[in-house]
């Protein structure tokens, strides 16, 4: 025969267990479910090396969470031609995206987020759940800056248009969103790149844009 106090601690126990089942049940389901995979994009002059903070503040908040911060046109390959990226970029994303059932989030950075753009806009199957463009320029950009003097001394704002909106200067990253407001006509014929994808002009590389969740 059980004595009052080992059955008085049997109640004990038995209260806690039935507090602590739901709780260790909803630890293994977080377990089992998981955060979405988090992929993040890069802008002009940055490498995968740079967001390595981020990565960090990510795991840290939600711990399992799988991060990948995609290491290509790193630097100076950022000046690559934008749909040359946006095909790289979308051969390295599209397997995370094949193993994440629930879908997948987009960290874009500055001229990450035109490349996550047009990966949205051509991806008809895409499974990205959220896309975050951090400071990204998606009308275009027009203004003096420091990287801009550098690559192009001999031009300022007012006439670099003489250069983007050329064959060869498509052949660089920033001519491809250059929107210079005071030539609006030659960037919408000539932009080889965001005029597309804002639909200002017909796109041929768009296969049917797919809304977000």
């Amino acid at each position: 025969m059980e004595g009052p106090q080992f059955s008085r601690t049997r109640r004990r126990f038995s209260g806690a267990a039935g507090l602590l089942w739901p709780l260790l049940a909803a630890c293994l389901w977080a377990a089992v479910v998981g955060y979405k995979p988090v992929i993040i994009v890069h802008g002009l002059f940055d490498s995968s090396e740079d967001f390595k903070t981020l990565k960090r503040f990510i795991n840290e908040s939600h711990p399992g969470t799988n991060v990948t911060v995609i290491d290509l046109f790193d630097r100076g390959a950022s000046l690559e031609p934008m749909w040359k990226q946006v095909a790289g970029f979308k051969a390295a994303i599209y397997p995370i995206m094949q193993n994440a059932a629930d879908g997948v989030h987009f960290i874009c950075y500055s001229q990450g987020g035109l490349v996550c753009r047009g990966i949205l806009s051509t991806l008809p199957d895409h499974n990205v759940h959220s896309f975050i463009s951090l400071s990204a320029p998606q009308a275009g950009q027009y203004g003096d800056t420091d990287y801009l003097k550098y690559l192009f001394p001999q031009f300022v704002k007012a006439n670099l248009y003489h250069l983007c909106y050329t064959a060869i200067g498509q052949r660089v990253s920033i001519c491809n969103y250059w929107n210079d407001p005071h030539h609006r006509d030659l960037y919408v014929n000539s932009s080889d790149y965001l005029a597309l994808i804002n639909s200002e002009r017909t796109n041929p590389n768009s296969t049917g844009q797919r809304r977000l969740d």
